[in-house]
């Protein structure tokens, strides 16, 4: 007996221990979603429940067409939630304790507001979901992400859902032949020069979230077929709170970035500066067929590149709650680069019998530098006590730039050609305003809402080039007064636009329509003006949703946009860095106009979600880049010249596939699928007449791991078609594990950078007269040591001491 009672014993606290687990595993965790502003229910908002420390949700669920939502299953402990929907401020709610004895807590109403700038919001220090989803879009949350510390906006845009990233660094959204690039909501096309410049530098540490906007609301403009929307960190927490890193990689590369905040009572001010350093390399394999009715001939030629970059970043901010119905919010920004290139090309060209009659050696040097600033005001002002407000905002933005170039070409025997020296010396400057006035008002017991508002943009853009050859008889450079000259350009355009937006259980439905006068005007120094007549243009817009219980919903679009010939598709100004391959805009483009028709599903569970979206667009006057090959008078040479035209009419089908799954609340699943098909019209020319599959995909890993570390990776490949050819990428991979300590306040991370090899990229062009392979790849394989430091420092107001007792006398 007195051996079997401890067994016994054992038994039965096993037994206990699993009747308790069983038990404990029925807590709930309940609520109602609704707009601060009027009370309505706001259906398939995202809920993400997290156990207190944990940096990843262990569920992720929506609301039902009613708001109401209830996450069950849940053991004893303490927990925290985050409710976020599209187009209102995030709600973070901590403290939430599920005991034996209190297992089920019904949070009651959550009141989300409509203002992304709200001092208001409930904050607490946990992970946000990875990636949301939208009736318009989608957003993808930085934070929540290990391969965003310690990096720039580029690189986070390579993994975010429908976006990709060419070899340039310019991102577009899959499918979509125009896409603008947005900060806080402002065209930053308006801002820099060259936007790749601008987000290889802005550190992703000062960026909260990135938005993808397939169908944008008429508050924006007409101008492009997507949005991306890159919204930064306003460091709204109480006290002095802030970060610090630096990273660098075994290619050379290297960064440094910082910001800090302070919130006071009514005011918050934040701030950041970063500076980048990187070096890239690589080579090229480009061969040409050229092919006429009497010869036949071949170009050859092979290229190498080392260039130098660096630049900084600095911003500022200021939001101040005046009184409780003003508001006002100061930022500005000022980015800078600097860049030193090297290459040489040997161009071999080759007889019909593919035997070499000649070589040509060239060798460009090049530097450069940029500078950029902006400055930004909007102040908002209550006007009734139903939710009416009036927005007015200011943008200004200035940006030089000075390109200075030089090019030696000598040729090989067996021909004897002299040698040219030629140096290219390029200033642009940009200046632009941009004034918006916005009203917004709920109606019929706040349920729905109507809005409306101006806008007057006016950008001006100088592009002076100067071009010069050195005579080797007076060992002096002479102004090439045939490629030099100077291109001004002006733009006005003034804009109108209303929208309601209307909301009953289970449904939801945003109509709006836009209207906008441009005035374009642009001349050249030796003396062509031209004026474009003043032309009006509307753009529609609806959205139509409608939720169900069980967490779905569906959702359709249809918009109007438009594609405008600007300054870098209508400047005439020749490049001719190589003389057989020249280049130069189109004075003579017309805007192109795309209709857009999106459809979209979305599915919810507590460990994963589906969201599929087919795309009909179809568009007049597509604006792409077109070449021809001719053939050179008296020689044996053909002369490529590439240019922007109105090719024709392209009609595009695409479906996009975003999904996630989460077996377990320490590894995360996600992946992302894109095939667009496109069919080219052109009376331009017949090779135009084309269709083509372009197709891209993504996949990604995320785990939690002992001991305070965290693993992720991501692949990506990308194969595009266009009008005249395609553009077939290569695999690219991401892999980084991250280590924290001192309370995470210090974290170490590590990532690996195109492991399987260097980023490769194969782009085919044909045309009547010509096929063309151009093969290249870049020093994109790297290793990356990152460290970063967080700190918070909250001011708390300390009760004083009590006086010490008066001793009798």
């Amino acid at each position: 007996m007195e051996k079997l009672l401890p067994k016994l014993c054992f038994t039965l606290l096993i037994l206990l221990n699993a009747i308790v687990a069983l038990a404990v595993e029925k807590g709930v965790i309940s609520g109602k979603v609704v707009e601060e502003v009027g009370g309505l229910s706001i259906p398939s908002a995202v809920i993400s429940v997290y156990f207190d420390g944990s940096e990843q949700p262990i569920v992720t669920s929506a609301t039902d067409e009613d708001g109401h939502f209830s996450i069950k299953n849940l053991k004893t402990g303490n927990y925290s939630i985050r409710v976020s929907f599209v187009g209102y401020a995030p709600l973070k709610v901590n403290g939430i304790a599920i005991t034996e004895k209190d297992f089920d807590k019904n949070l009651g109403a959550l009141k989300l507001t409509s203002d992304q700038n709200s001092l208001q919001e409930v904050t607490i220090t946990v992970q946000k979901p990875p990636i949301e989803f939208g009736a318009d879009g989608v957003t993808y949350n930085v934070g929540s992400t290990l391969l965003a510390e310690g990096s720039t906006a580029t690189d986070v845009l390579k993994n975010v859902p429908m976006v990709q990233v060419d070899i340039d660094g310019n991102a577009t959204i899959a499918g979509k032949r125009n896409t603008r690039i947005f900060i806080d909501g402002k065209p930053s096309d308006y801002m820099t020069s060259n936007i790749a410049d601008l987000l290889n530098v802005l550190p992703s540490d000062a960026i909260d979230k990135i938005e993808v906007l397939t169908n944008p609301p008429s508050k924006y403009s007409g101008d492009g077929e997507g949005i991306i929307n890159i919204v930064m960190k306003k460091g709204f927490k109480v006290g002095f709170n802030g970060n610090v890193g630096i990273s660098s990689g075994l290619q050379g590369n290297g960064n440094t970035n910082a910001n800090a905040s302070y919130r006071g009572k009514s005011y918050a001010i934040n701030g950041s500066a970063a500076y980048r350093y990187n070096v890239g390399k690589g080579d090229s394999h480009n061969f040409r067929e050229n092919f006429f009715p009497d010869t036949t001939f071949y170009y050859d030629q092979y290229g190498a590149y080392r260039n130098h970059n660096n630049g900084g970043n600095f911003r500022m901010g200021l939001d101040w709650t005046i009184s409780p119905k003003q508001n006002l919010r100061l930022s500005t920004n000022y980015n800078l680069n600097n860049s030193n290139s090297n290459s040489t090309t040997d161009l071999h060209y080759l007889s019909e019998e593919r035997l070499e009659n000649r070589l040509r050696n060239q060798h460009n040097t090049g530097k450069g530098n940029s500078n950029n600033f902006v400055f930004n005001a909007d102040y908002d002002l209550q006007i009734d006590t139903s939710g009416g407000k009036i927005s007015l905002g200011l943008n200004f933005n200035t940006n030089k730039s000075i390109d200075f170039r030089d090019y030696s070409t000598t040729y090989a025997q067996p021909n004897t050609s002299a040698p040219t020296l030629q140096q290219n010396n390029n200033n642009t400057g940009n200046r632009g305003l941009n004034v918006t006035l916005d009203y917004e008002k709920p109606i019929f017991n706040k349920r729905d809402r109507i809005e409306a508002g101006l806008a007057f943009n006016y950008r001006k853009n100088d592009n002076d080039l100067l071009i010069e050859n050195f005579n080797f008889a007076t060992q002096q450079f002479v102004r090439n007064n045939k490629l030099s000259n100077q291109f001004l350009y002006n733009e006005n355009i003034g804009a109108a636009y209303a929208s309601y937006n209307y909301r009953k259980v289970g449904w939801g439905v945003k109509t709006g329509v836009r209207a906008e006068l441009t005035d374009v005007a642009f001349d050249l120094s030796t003396g062509q003006n031209y004026n474009v007549k003043p032309y009006l243009s509307v753009f529609p817009n609806l959205s139509l949703n409608r939720f169900y219980r069980k967490r779905y919903n569906i959702g359709a679009t249809y918009s109007i946009r438009i594609n405008r010939p600007r300054e870098n598709t209508l400047n005439p100004q020749v490049n001719n860095v190589d003389t057989l391959n020249i280049s130069y805009g189109n004075t003579n483009l017309s805007p192109a106009y795309t209709h857009q028709f999106d459809l979209n599903f979305g599915a919810f569970g507590q460990k994963w979600s589906f969201n599929p979206r087919l795309s009909y667009s179809t568009s007049q006057g597509v604006i792409e880049r077109y070449r021809t090959v001719t053939l050179i008078p008296g020689s044996n040479s053909a002369r490529s010249e590439s240019t922007y035209d109105n090719v024709g009419t392209n009609n595009s089908l695409s479906l996009i596939l975003i999904g996630n799954y989460r077996p377990t609340n320490k590894i995360s699943a996600n992946g992302n699928f894109s095939a667009i098909q496109s069919n080219y019209k052109s009376q331009l020319n017949s090779s135009l007449n084309r269709d083509g599959l372009s197709f891209r995909g993504a996949i990604g890993l995320s785990m939690q791991l002992p001991l305070k570390t965290a693993f992720e990776s991501n692949l990506n490949y990308a194969n595009n078609t266009n009008a005249q050819g395609r553009n077939k990428g290569s695999m690219t991979s991401n892999f980084s594990a991250r280590k924290v300590f001192f309370g995470n306040r210090l974290n170490l991370r590590v990532t690996i950078n195109d492991i399987l090899g260097n980023r490769t990229n194969t782009f085919y062009n044909e045309g009547q007269n010509f096929r063309l392979e151009n093969y290249s790849t870049n020093n994109t394989q790297n290793f990356t040591f990152s460290l970063n430091y967080r700190f918070t420092k909250i001011t708390v107001n300390k009760i004083p001491p009590p006086p010490p007792p008066i001793k009798p006398q």
